[in-house]
């Protein structure tokens, strides 16, 4: 450290007594000393020791101890930690993003495979109702043919039925017209009627 110039002479006439060192005149001179000591303390005591220029040369050197030891303490203690914690979180950070674009591209898997599984079955929905409309169509032809088929054969047996009451009313008609004729001219003639020749003449105008 630096020593003041101040305390250096406070402190000769001191050392120069402990030896044993005669001093001539020592009263008035260690008075005259001490008056001179005194001004200059009390012309030294107003300054700010900050700003006193005696002491920039032990301040710049705790300054620059100070300074030392701080940029030391931040390099081996807190920059370290800082760090640590900074490559931490850069780590987990970096984890959290590689987690959220697995379950990402997982969730994007999973939409692609519902909207296949979505398509097929409307797929397979349109397949079924088509074959089940032409299964309809198909029943219903046939249900149709089979309908009309039976209504053909209900109308051949209806008019085979009513051409036979039809020739059966014939003969009848016939029959009577014949009776009713030979009646008749039986009646008119009073004698026996020739019932070929009635016959005859009944078809002939039933034609």
């Amino acid at each position: 450290m630096f020593v003041t110039p101040g305390y250096a002479q406070e402190t000769a006439p001191a050392e120069g007594g402990a030896h044993g060192e005669p001093v001539a005149d020592g009263t008035h001179a260690a008075a005259a000393e001490g008056g001179a000591h005194t001004e200059q303390a009390e012309g030294h005591g107003g300054a700010f020791p900050p700003f006193d220029s005696s002491t920039f040369p032990s301040q710049i050197l705790w300054l620059a101890i100070t300074f030392g030891l701080f940029y030391l303490f931040l390099k081996r203690v807190v920059l370290p930690r800082l760090g640590g914690i900074l490559g931490d979180r850069t780590t987990r950070i970096g984890n959290d993003l590689d987690e959220a674009a697995r379950m990402k591209a997982e969730a994007d898997a999973a939409v692609a495979a519902y909207e296949q599984e979505l398509a097929e079955a409307k797929a397979k929905a349109n397949s079924i109702g088509q074959q089940a409309q032409e299964a309809s169509k198909a029943e219903a032809e046939e249900a149709r043919k089979k309908v009309e088929a039976s209504l053909a054969k209900k109308m051949a047996d209806a008019e085979a039925e009513i051409s036979k009451i039809k020739a059966n009313a014939m003969r009848e008609v016939g029959s009577i017209a014949e009776e009713t004729s030979a009646a008749i001219v039986q009646q008119l003639t009073g004698g026996k009627v020739d019932k070929a020749a009635l016959s005859a003449a009944v078809k002939s105008v039933r034609g």
